[in-house]
């Protein structure tokens, strides 16, 4: 069946396409890593977002179902160079244009993903729509053009859980899965704020010794600190930051209180928490393979990202440094707080996908809610 993609900015694809079909709009980003296409489908904080994928061929691991990140899809559509229906993976169970299908994404394949990733590169992420019942490009531009932007957008109260929960799950080991943790008496109790909160960062977490309870994104700080955590946890998710006024005044109020550490969607909330700005990025970060370095030892990480925002570092003059500095664009990558027992990273550590360069953070989390316990 065709399938166009057409750009608010007038540029059109044309292609054919695979898994649902009817009309998917979103925010046209592009993706740099070269496999885990699972783990970004079901990343939540691609919500409102439609993927671009670098690599030519996308499929042809199939499906599994231990590598999701959530418990649905959460990506409004889904661009490829050429899908490989035909897979090959000793875990997989389904193709990847039937687990599409199944879960109502768009997707489209057979475009130039080179031109349409260079075009976003040189003009910016912005709007799209992927159509295989409206052909006529002119129609699918306007159609583009009247979709809201991204700045503006909280989308992560939408995609937050609805009430607590005890989180006892480890990392996967090779013959025998997922650690089974909940029988075990962990050292640190964590309470994690769930903005679109990913199932390896809770993992990590509980391999690391924390006793995991995940709330909803705008759980009240007193409640939280009445279940006398060694620590706060803030995930990562979809959309702007700054129009999240409620769960930032509650960061407020956590601040001080016990330490704190926040990935991505949770490092920007942090800084705006702290009085800070965040900024939207020209086409933001999103891949598998990108340079950050950790400036308190100098080391080059290869790091996971997906973001659109990043924090102005000098907003937070006398309150944080940089801590990690993305080495492709010199975005803020981390900070830490002179004030408070508080550090955050844009990128995702918890390596899904992506290299494991940088999960020595959950034992930094740890020796510092140590060091908290002690003082």
């Amino acid at each position: 069946m065709k399938a166009v993609l057409a750009l608010a900015d007038g540029r059109v694809f044309r292609g054919k396409s695979f898994g649902a079909t009817g009309e998917a709009t979103g925010e046209v980003v592009f993706n740099t890593a070269m496999s885990g296409y699972q783990e970004v489908l079901t990343d939540p904080s691609y919500k409102g977002q439609m993927v671009t994928m670098t690599y030519t061929q996308i499929g042809n691991t199939g499906i599994n179902p231990e590598d999701v990140e959530s418990g649905r899809l959460y990506l409004s559509g889904f661009i490829v160079k050429e899908y490989q229906e035909e897979y090959s993976n000793w875990r997989a169970t389904m193709s990847l244009g039937d687990y599409l299908r199944e879960n109502g994404i768009v997707g489209i394949q057979g475009i130039d993903t080179r031109a349409l990733t260079r075009h976003l590169r040189d003009k910016g992420a912005q709007n799209g729509i992927i159509s295989t019942v409206d052909l006529d490009p002119e129609s699918l531009v306007k159609k583009a053009r009247a979709l809201p932007s991204m700045a503006g957008l909280d989308l992560a109260t939408g995609v937050t859980c609805d009430k607590p929960y005890h989180w006892s799950e480890g990392l996967w080991d090779l013959g025998q899965g997922y650690a089974d943790l909940s029988g075990e008496k962990l050292p640190y109790k964590v309470v994690a704020y769930d903005f679109g909160i990913k199932f390896n960062i809770l993992r990590c977490l509980v391999s690391a010794g924390c006793d995991v309870t995940v709330v909803p994104a705008t759980f009240p700080a007193e409640e939280a600190l009445a279940m006398k955590p060694d620590g706060i946890f803030l995930s990562n998710g979809p959309g702007d930051p700054e129009p999240m006024t409620e769960v930032i005044g509650n960061i407020k109020r956590l601040l001080g209180k016990v330490p704190i550490f926040g990935i991505c969607l949770g490092h920007q909330l942090l800084g705006l928490a702290l009085g800070g700005r965040t900024m939207k990025l020209k086409f933001g970060n999103h891949g598998s393979n990108l340079p950050v370095m950790d400036l308190s030892t100098r080391k080059v990480e290869i790091t996971a990202q997906n973001h659109g925002f990043s924090v102005d570092i000098a907003s937070l003059s006398g309150t944080c440094e940089l801590a990690h500095e993305n080495l492709n664009d010199a975005t803020v990558e981390g900070m830490r707080c002179s004030t408070y027992p508080i550090f955050s990273v844009q990128h995702h550590p918890e390596a899904s996908p992506g290299p494991h360069d940088s999960q020595y953070l959950f034992g930094r989390f740890v020796e510092l809610m140590e060091k908290h316990k002690k003082a």
